[in-house]
């Protein structure tokens, strides 16, 4: 059987990977719209994360099968579609992840100085469309919508001393500006409360242990907690109590020198809900952000966030929107639910479309770490398998896979990129990082990338 797969983040590969291992004869193209691969782990992962990006070992052995090739600067929907796919494969797999952020809805977001954590994160980590994005750091607050990891890896890379940032893979242009930046205060903001935060323990403790940087946290928003927080699930349980101990930790008493260097520092503010970015006089820039105090409405995960009707307004030249990413239909031929930004899906099986699959977060909707998407994969991956085996696809022997794409994409002017090739890049960038006492420098200009490997 020959298996299309589309996207080759860490959904692609992990699918890729499950269908080679328990089928022995068959065939996996995986399909990806940039010339590099990896998905957000190259481009989502935090520069100073790199143990998190060793899974990247993996996907590469998985490249290297006799029965897996890499097809990258394709983009499908545009240089091939869906049913082109569908007529060259016996199964089809949608894993294209979500590649746009979910909007706030409130005036003045579309100000300068107002960014989404999806593009911020994108440049900072080489996003070839993020690489112009050119943020405005010449403010001492920024505030950060949003109380997840993603959040908290935002402030970090903020606020994190620049000899740290150095020694990672952070690009070349994002680092100059951070080292010109005048920013020492990130407020990250949410609307409902300390136990609703979905950041996780190890994020919240590096930020807590950040070298030159204080927690402001208020002790207030804690009391009773620790009550609250008894019978809860363990990670929630430490997560609170590592929030609670912050809090009400005095400050180290300081030398008069440290003082006056004025450290940076980050504080959580809870039960907050974006108004309005408030602009400027001259109408420009954003200079602040109106909130409507929120109360809960429930408790737990499910709780939600109420107005009371009270607003506060808070000074700051920054805003990273940090609400969330969001998939996007990539072809007319496959259904979409716009309502839940996936396709419909049972185990991965698209509804109504025999022989086309979802994995990762065009799947399941933008959650979950690496692991939750590997094992999401390895459930469409069974899927394909159980289909394969118990006769629902149509077998015939005509679909020879890239075979026919290749001249279609002949036909389009696409020329595809080889997991060879990726690995003349990734020399490339490997070589030039080393110069610089890095792991890598990463290459953010797909032409670029391109003239490298001679195309």
């Amino acid at each position: 059987p020959r298996v299309c797969v589309v996207g080759s983040g860490p959904a692609g590969f992990y699918t890729a990977q499950h269908i080679l291992k328990h089928h022995g004869g068959a065939q996996v193209d995986i399909y990806e719209k940039l010339p590099v691969p990896f998905g957000l782990v190259r481009f989502g992962v935090a520069p100073d994360h790199p143990e998190v990006k060793n899974v990247i070992n993996t996907f590469t052995q998985t490249a290297h099968s006799e029965r897996c090739a890499y097809y990258g600067n394709v983009t499908v929907g545009r240089d091939v579609t869906v049913p082109e796919l569908r007529q060259a494969y016996h199964a089809v797999v949608l894993s294209y992840g979500a590649e746009d952020n979910r909007v706030l809805g409130i005036p003045g977001e579309n100000l300068s100085g107002v960014y989404s954590a999806r593009a911020f994160v994108g440049w900072y980590n080489g996003l070839p469309e993020n690489r112009d994005l050119k943020p405005d750091l010449s403010c001492e607050t920024a505030l950060i919508l949003g109380h997840g990891n993603v959040a908290l890896d935002i402030a970090r890379i903020l606020l994190s001393p620049l000899q740290l940032l150095r020694k990672t893979d952070i690009t070349d242009s994002s680092l100059a500006a951070l080292a010109c930046s005048k920013v020492k205060r990130v407020w990250l903001v949410g609307r409902r409360g300390p136990l609703q935060v979905a950041f996780t323990i190890k994020e919240l403790r590096e930020m807590v242990n950040l070298p030159g940087a204080r927690a402001v946290l208020d002790p207030a928003d804690f009391t009773g907690l620790e009550n609250a927080v008894k019978d809860a699930p363990r990670p929630r349980k430490r997560l609170t109590e590592l929030m609670i101990k912050t809090a009400l930790e005095k400050p180290r008493e300081k030398p008069v020198e440290a003082q006056a260097a004025a450290p940076r520092e980050w504080g959580l503010k809870f039960l907050r809900s974006p108004q309005e970015v408030l602009p400027t006089p001259d109408g420009k820039r954003a200079r602040g952000i109106r909130m409507a105090l929120t109360c809960l409405e429930g408790s737990g995960d499910s709780a939600r966030a109420i107005p009371t009707g009270e607003v506060e307004e808070l000074e700051c030249g920054l805003v990273l929107s940090s609400i969330g990413y969001r998939s996007l239909p990539l072809d007319p031929a496959v259904p979409f639910d716009t309502q839940r930004g996936i396709i419909p899906n049972s185990s991965g099986r698209v509804e109504g479309v025999p022989g086309l699959y979802c994995s990762g977060w065009v799947k399941r909707g933008p959650t979950g770490v690496i692991i939750t998407t590997m094992n999401d994969s390895f459930d469409t991956a069974q899927s394909v398998l159980e289909d394969l085996q118990g006769g629902v696809l149509d077998m015939s022997p005509s679909r020879e896979g890239f075979g026919a794409v290749e001249s279609i994409l002949r036909s389009r002017g696409v020329r595809p990129v080889s997991f060879s090739d990726w690995e003349k890049i990734d020399a490339a960038e490997v070589a030039k990082g080393k110069a610089a006492g890095k792991p890598r420098e990463k290459i953010v200009d797909p032409a670029e990338m391109l003239r490298l490997i001679g195309h």
